[in-house]
């Protein structure tokens, strides 16, 4: 171990002088006379330009210190959400926070599925720039927590927790993100999923997409919009809290790639951005990640199964964990070659059958070399073919260029099952959209030679269009992408075909057609009104229907009032959209509700009206409205509040009034929070996180414009914690600056650079 003689050059930088001048005494303190715990690497350097509100832009020579300058930026605003996520994928919850909210389950499930061999896998996958980039980000990192070590912000100021990273961290981390959506979400079932008798409480398993994921996107191509370039509007809508927030981020190695965008705390790439040519944003998609098997066990014997002729065992992998004491505990997880072994109330492993899953991610290890094709594509079609290297684990990708093409795909980790092969081989479950297979060898994923992963669909099986017109997804299937050239004939594990679309994809449809029909061409201002407007377009549609309920029966008035009143949008200054998303969730599943069902051939339109002739429904109309007005009196919610005072981020004491609703009341601009008893709906929980709208100039120029909704820092000691949190909220727009000259313009500038 040597001595660490890091020295910091550092330009005039007036809002970060504090913070360096602390970090600074801190390093030549350690120069005096201490040691590192872990060994810098000689030769990394970058530079980081911190633009207004916090926007970190990474540029070094190489990819081994881009990863410097990257973890620097980024533990710059999230340091303790990466160290908490560091402990998530270590597997080591427990012992630091205790065994609740199924913290032991996910101790032990993180253990047994990123264990040495997964690791070894997985980075002997990576590229050497991938490997570069890991070992640069590692230093950063590590070099921060050792320079900022006792001014760290208060959630993890001297906790035990928080420790120097190792590259099987950042490996562990990148593992973790893939299966976070797949395979984990069973965790508490493949922890407790044990043969015989199991004398442990068993879980119902949750197959529904966890909260906190989705998204809106839209790309206009030259036939459509004002200048003929092309114009992206990206809307992920992902938690507000955690390791899945967004960080805005530029990372530049001149003459091999330039980008700028956002990446998640807890990765090491730009994920939703553009360059100079294209920009791109994802969806989460609705194609299949893992299939159930279920396995025939042999006569007398729960750890073994037959498959084909064969008789197999199921293989055991004991793990050591915490328990509720901190003591370190055996545990056993269990796998066939399949994968984990689940088991649930549904899914028991009795004495005849188990069960168990196979997931389309874990084995996938293409995602660095993905994305990092993606962040050097010069149009649509390259970033097509990046990809199609199968790297987007589980979402749509929707691009725009600079030649003005516009770009759907669902290209994702899906298996690659067929209709033959379900029909072959499917067994019936009380689950929709759940796929159970027999655990037979006829049963296995296809291998295709055209796919990088074994057993996943190849990307040629996978939709995509490109057109000069425009295309859109709001989390529904690939089929409506854009209504005049709708796709199909795709495996159904993938999606499904000719079905109803939700509200918001019909939202955002409809604004859409209605902007063209009155317009011809689009800018980008339009298309940033168009979510900026906050429209409900479940109360357009249906809200006269029910006022006519409501208006025949006096005990209704009041409800009747606000509702005929609100302007029918969730702007923070509507009155009765509150009353609207507590009335709507309780009628939206009520039976034969539609007046005008639905129509394959009008898929946008329908369906349509309420069937107010029906007798059960109009009761059911009456029902939810006065189910409205309980729910808000007893948590003291006026029925005529204004949504921004009951519905807001609170930082430092502040609320911040927030814009928006449910996607499932009809909202395409995207909040959601829960109703909390003389509160209200707060804090949000996930929804409009990181907007983009990106297009060209003219000339070709590029003009990118966003919106992070909840700032740059999770601290409230960070100067950038509801900045732009406060811009949101009056319905402001930023430029997001990419050119040197836009970002040496900038007013706010503030520069380090980093040597080792």
């Amino acid at each position: 171990m040597r001595h660490n003689r890091t020295c910091l050059m550092i330009d005039s930088a007036p809002r970060l002088r504090r913070a360096l001048l602390v970090a600074l005494s801190f390093a030549l303190g350690a120069c005096q006379n201490t040691a590192t715990q872990s060994e810098p690497e000689p030769g990394l350097a970058a530079e980081i330009r911190w633009t207004s509100y916090g926007i970190p832009h990474v540029k070094a020579d190489d990819w081994a210190g881009l990863g410097y300058g990257y973890a620097w930026a980024t533990a710059t605003d999230a340091l303790c959400v990466i160290a908490r996520d560091v402990v998530v994928v270590n597997g080591e919850q427990t012992r630091y926070f205790g065994p609740g909210d199924g913290r032991d389950s996910s101790d032990v499930f993180h253990k047994a599925l990123l264990d040495e061999a997964k690791l070894s896998a997985f980075n002997r996958a990576q590229s050497e720039r991938s490997i570069a980039f890991n070992r640069g980000y590692v230093a950063g990192y590590n070099r921060y927590l050792r320079e900022h070590r006792e001014t760290l912000p208060a959630s993890c100021a001297g906790a035990a927790w928080v420790r120097p990273l190792a590259e099987d961290d950042v490996t562990r981390m990148a593992l973790g993100v893939g299966i976070r959506y797949g395979l984990a979400r069973f965790h508490q079932q493949i922890a407790a999923a044990a043969p015989g008798v199991n004398a442990q409480p068993l879980a119902q398993a949750q197959w529904a997409l966890p909260v906190g994921l989705g998204s809106n996107a839209i790309a206009v191509g030259r036939a459509l919009s004002d200048n003929g370039r092309g114009l992206l509007l990206g809307n992920p809508h992902y938690p507000w809290h955690g390791a899945s927030r967004f960080h805005l981020i530029h990372t530049t190695i001149p003459g091999e790639v330039d980008v700028m965008g956002a990446s998640l705390l807890n990765t090491t790439r730009v994920a939703i951005g553009f360059n100079k040519d294209v920009a791109w944003t994802h969806t989460v998609s609705t194609a299949l990640r893992f299939t159930l098997y279920r396995l025939e066990l042999v006569d007398g014997d729960p750890r073994s199964y037959r498959y084909g002729d064969e008789i197999r065992p199921i293989q055991q992998r004991t793990v050591r964990v915490a328990d509720a004491s901190g003591q370190d505990v055996e545990r056993t997880v269990w796998f066939s070659h399949f994968g984990p072994m689940v088991e649930s109330e549904a899914l028991p492993w009795g004495d005849r059958y188990a069960y168990t899953l196979r997931d389309a991610v874990i084995d996938n290890y293409e995602t660095a070399d993905t994305y990092d094709a993606m962040n050097k594509a010069a149009s649509v079609a390259e970033l097509e073919q990046a990809i199609s290297r199968q790297g987007v684990y589980w979402t749509n990708t929707v691009a725009a260029d600079r030649q003005g093409n516009a770009f759907y795909a669902d290209i994702s980790g899906t298996p690659n099952v067929d209709q033959a092969l379900l029909d072959q081989c499917q067994l019936p479950t009380e689950r929709q959209g759940l796929v159970l297979l027999r655990g037979a060898p006829d049963c296995e994923w296809r291998n295709d030679p055209r796919s990088r992963v074994p057993g996943a669909l190849p990307p040629a099986e996978m939709p995509r269009l490109t057109t000069p017109r425009y295309v859109t997804n709001s989390n529904d299937s690939y089929w409506l992408s854009t209504p005049e050239q709708p796709l199909e004939g795709y495996s159904p594990v993938i999606g499904p075909e000719r079905t109803a679309r939700s509200l918001r994809t019909r939202a955002g449809l409809t604004q859409m057609r209605s902007l063209i029909e009155s317009q011809g061409t689009l800018s980008a201002d339009d298309i940033q009104a168009l979510l900026y407007s906050h429209r409900n377009f479940g109360a357009e549609l249906l809200l006269d229907d029910v006022l006519a309920v409501c208006r025949g029966d006096d005990a209704l008035k009041d409800l009747c009032e606000v509702l005929s009143s609100w302007d029918r949008t969730g702007n923070v200054d509507a009155v009765g959209a509150h009353v609207w998303r507590e009335f709507w969730s309780q009628l939206r599943n009520v039976d034969n509700l539609y007046r005008e069902p639905f129509d394959p051939a009008r898929p946008v339109a329908t369906p349509a009206g309420i069937n107010t002739e029906n007798a059960q429904v109009r009761q059911a109309v009456v029902d939810a409205l006065v189910h409205a007005r309980t729910t808000l009196a007893e948590a003291d919610i006026a029925l005529d509040a204004r949504l921004g005072d009951i519905q807001f981020a609170e930082r430092n004491g502040k609320r911040i009034p927030i814009p928006g609703g449910q996607g499932w009341a009809g909202m395409f601009s995207m909040i959601m929070a829960d109703l909390k008893a003389g509160r209200g709906y707060s804090p949000i929980v996930h929804g409009n996180s990181l907007i983009q709208m990106v297009t060209w100039d003219d000339a070709g120029a590029l003009d990118a414009r966003g919106m992070l909704t909840y700032s740059q820092s999770p601290e409230p000691e960070s100067p950038h914690y509801s900045d732009l949190t406060e811009r949101y909220a009056r319905g402001e727009w930023i430029d997001l600056p990419f050119s040197d000259a836009q970002i040496e313009a900038d007013p706010n500038l503030r520069r380090l650079t980093l040597t080792e």
